[in-house]
């Protein structure tokens, strides 16, 4: 730790949101992911980053290896129980004396790649996708680095159960799969006033990238309020795995307003405010508490993501928050970016200009409101 880890975080520091990063493809992690990520890693290491091992992918996400944001040099039990910063079986022999870990683990070595091969065939031995999820989750709350190694190695094959189509049927289920394993923050009502502390409290200080929703309309299944959290926190694993951003500089926030499905308040075990959506003030009032404590903690370049906010809600806060904030709505622009992407690909192919197309939308919802809009624009920008 000490003078490798400050040098690993300050080489981190340097990192700043961009378009290019949040439109990195899923194509550049089994090849590229280095050479994308190959300047946060200090000169020394870059060889190894640059390597086709599956430490030396990890590598490239995390520099030498994964530092306490917070600057606080973790030992023992507490160290084996930090799901950063602990190797679990893979630490070697003499870390295991340096930071108090012998006793701890079984006296062999495991290599990540044969943990690795060991995680790939549990997870193909599951019999259901939700099981397959909380097999994951159980990783990445243990062991980011074997987490992430099968992430980044098997993306095509791990993606469904950590994000759609899995994360949708986990969100249902909740408040009963709920892990009992701190990851992200939930802040609600009760907390206005507060919300600065709460942040300040967070362990990790270098915080670059917030995914947060209120969990109105999450994916298909509508409102189901505090349960909206495995969004973010599925959304930022793929952060990490395809566009190279470390995971200690994540964020998954959820802004507990109330929920209108009354199904779930009935619940026993929902865990979040019982209670109807506050709208009006009462509701801006705590998003604008939050993003302007956001950017009073970690500054004011911090990136938002707004994620599956409802109609009601989605536009309005893009607009007013695009001038004050490093901030997009992935529902309305980023689903716009990905589909004018693939538009404009296709002029090159056929050679017919967007502008002499015709479009339908079925739907006038976020993401057919948002790819009319960007189509609009790019055909503007196209014909002058």
């Amino acid at each position: 730790d000490g003078d490798a880890s400050e040098a690993r975080r300050a080489n981190l520091s340097a990192f700043a949101p961009s378009p290019s990063f949040l439109c990195s493809g899923t194509g550049l992690v089994s090849r590229g992911l280095c050479h994308l990520f190959n300047r946060h890693v200090p000169t020394a290491h870059r060889s190894e980053a640059s390597s086709s091992s599956v430490f030396g992918k990890l590598r490239c996400l995390f520099g030498k290896g994964p530092s306490a944001g917070n600057g606080v040099k973790l030992t023992g039990y507490y160290r084996l129980r930090t799901p950063l910063l602990s190797h679990s079986i893979g630490t070697p022999l003499e870390d295991r004396k340096r930071l108090g870990l012998r006793g701890l683990l079984p006296a062999g070595v495991v290599p990540l790649h044969v943990q690795l091969d060991n995680v790939m065939e549990q997870l193909r031995g599951k019999v259901s996708d939700i099981e397959r999820y909380n097999y994951l989750a159980t990783i990445q709350d243990g062991h980011e680095d074997l987490f992430f190694a099968a992430l980044v190695n098997h993306t095509f094959e791990c993606m469904p159960y950590v994000y759609t189509p899995t994360v949708g049927e986990a969100c249902v289920k909740w408040h009963k799969i709920y892990r009992h394993s701190p990851r992200g923050l939930y802040i609600s009502l009760g907390d206005r006033g507060s919300i600065r502390k709460i942040l300040e409290a967070y362990p990790e200080k270098g915080i670059k990238a917030i995914c947060l929703t209120d969990g109105e309309r999450i994916l298909g299944l509508g409102d189901l309020g505090a349960n909206g959290m495995g969004i973010p926190i599925g959304k930022l694993a793929l952060y990490t795995a395809c566009a190279g951003v470390p995971p200690q500089q994540c964020l998954p926030v959820h802004i507990d307003v109330g929920t209108n499905n009354m199904d779930l308040r009935g619940e026993a075990g929902y865990m979040g405010l019982r209670q109807e959506r506050v709208r009006g003030e009462e509701y801006d009032s705590i998003v604008r508490e939050f993003v302007e404590a956001s950017q009073a903690v970690y500054g004011r370049s911090v990136l938002l993501q707004f994620e599956d906010f409802g109609n009601t809600n989605a536009f309005r806060l893009m607009r007013e928050y695009q001038p004050k904030a490093c901030t997009f709505n992935d529902d309305i622009q980023g689903t716009a970016a990905v589909v004018v992407g693939g538009l404009m690909a296709s002029v090159r192919v056929t050679g017919t200009q967007l502008s002499k197309h015709r479009y339908l939308f079925y739907g006038a919802g976020e993401a057919g409101v948002g790819i009319a809009d960007l189509i609009a624009e790019a055909i503007q920008e196209e014909v002058g």
